[in-house]
């Protein structure tokens, strides 16, 4: 382990009391909606590979909504698409949150999660490129294995990670929120098929209506809700795909709270919206997006064919292989070193716990290979297969730190009481 030299900043030190309630509460909600998203999962591999898959396809492609709108969509296409515009709303408030009053406010504390996030990013595309280089239409998912999911990674940590101090969570957090920004960068640029300009110019005038009432410390939800779902509509129909409606508004909230307020609109919104995506929004699209006929022959193309190995190397070697060197290097050029109670072992696990890709990865699987069903199956099964490898994997060396995990997790609760208690009134006098 590293001792720290005078002078030098520590990496993943205790966090301040206020940022530890925080993560304690974010983490605890991620968490049961991580165990929720994997029941969920569950239920849609079983009900694609039994008796009810001709009901499961059909209830995928029935299509609800009214056409004078373009909202004449498929039940998937409105999980993939309006659902999970949620779950960004909420990844975009995070990353308000983290910029302006959290851990990204500060450069150097910035660097060392943006950098491990970019290279969770940029070595696992690598990876699949060079995989399936040679591979007719193949390039098209290099995005795949780039993303992390927040709620089945913090999923993982609930269970066999419980005690790994705050600051390691909050690392995971904020590099999977970062994380999921450039993943949703990438569609935008990249999964656009066609742009259409008018409908982006109204979204965009919206926003600046969104900003706009912000300023003006307008907190009625039935005028941000129609404002909402207009913003939506049209960067839908503009062909972006809509779920950057969702990141675009939370990045306009104001977290700040105003003297006075108890809290400001972003972590009231957050309190009330999260249990939605986490509980229904995130679990709804993965119950329809997991399904995919499953057997032994295309288990195992996962490890044979190009597109499987691309994305498995990716998502299972590539993350950690990024993640950490980008940590790593970051510490080394920062002249950075660890909490003395930490390892670089520490560092590896959550750099594999950041493999579990899942809901994002299944989103870009989706507009990769859509119209190509035997590539979008086998890619389907790669994801699910190096989530669930490398939550494995993740769990194992978490569980073997654990004892050291539970002594850093008793010092700080012994600290966290002794802050309680000086910032506590004196009892006064009879």
């Amino acid at each position: 382990m590293s001792t720290p030299a005078p002078g030098r900043t520590t990496l993943f030190g205790r966090l301040p009391l206020p940022e530890r309630r925080f993560l304690a509460r974010a983490l605890h909600q991620e968490a049961v909606g991580g165990g929720i998203l994997l029941v969920a999962a569950f239920l849609g591999v079983l009900a694609a590979n039994s008796g009810v898959a001709e009901a499961y396809e059909s209830l995928q492609d029935f299509v609800i909504g009214p056409s004078v709108l373009n909202l004449d969509l498929s039940v998937q296409t409105w999980a993939a698409d309006g659902l999970l515009a949620i779950f960004f709303f909420i990844a975009g408030l995070e990353l308000k949150r983290e910029l302006v009053v959290g851990s990204l406010r500060r450069p150097a504390a910035a660097a060392l999660p943006i950098v491990a996030a970019f290279g969770g990013m940029v070595v696992p595309a690598g990876l699949y490129l060079a995989l399936t280089a040679g591979t007719p239409g193949a390039a098209e998912g290099w995005a795949i294995p780039m993303a992390t999911d927040i709620a089945f990674a913090l999923g993982v940590l609930a269970v066999a990670g419980r005690h790994l101090p705050p600051a390691l969570r909050a690392f995971l957090l904020t590099l999977a929120i970062v994380d999921d920004m450039g993943a949703i960068t990438v569609i935008a640029l990249f999964y656009t098929d066609a742009l259409l300009v008018w409908p982006l110019v109204a979204a965009a005038a919206l926003c600046g209506v969104w900003w706009l009432l912000q300023r003006r410390r307008v907190t009625s939800w039935w005028i941000y809700a129609p404002l909402a779902f207009a913003v939506w509509t049209l960067v839908h129909d503009s062909g972006v795909h809509a779920t950057i409606a969702g990141v675009v508004l939370g990045l306009l909230m104001r977290v700040k709270p105003d003297p006075g307020e108890a809290d400001s609109p972003a972590e009231r919104v957050e309190h009330r919206l999260r249990p939605w995506s986490a509980g229904f929004a995130v679990p709804v699209f993965a119950f329809l997006a997991a399904g995919v006929p499953l057997s032994a022959a295309k288990v195992s193309a996962v490890f044979t064919e190009p597109i499987g190995q691309g994305i498995f190397v990716g998502l299972v070697g590539g993350k950690l292989i990024g993640v950490f060197l980008g940590a790593y290097l970051t510490a080394r050029l920062t002249r950075a070193t660890l909490s003395r109670d930490l390892s670089w072992l520490d560092v590896g696990a959550v750099a594999l716990v950041a493999g579990v890709g899942f809901t994002v990865s299944l989103l870009i699987t989706e507009l990769a290979f859509e119209g190509d069903e035997a590539a979008l199956e086998q890619a389907t099964t790669a994801v699910l297969v190096a989530s669930v490898i490398a939550a494995l994997l993740a769990s194992a060396v978490l569980y073997a730190r654990g004892r050291a995990y539970q002594r850093i997790e008793a010092e700080d609760a012994a600290a966290e009481a002794a802050e309680a208690a000086a910032s506590s009134p004196p009892p006064s006098l009879p």
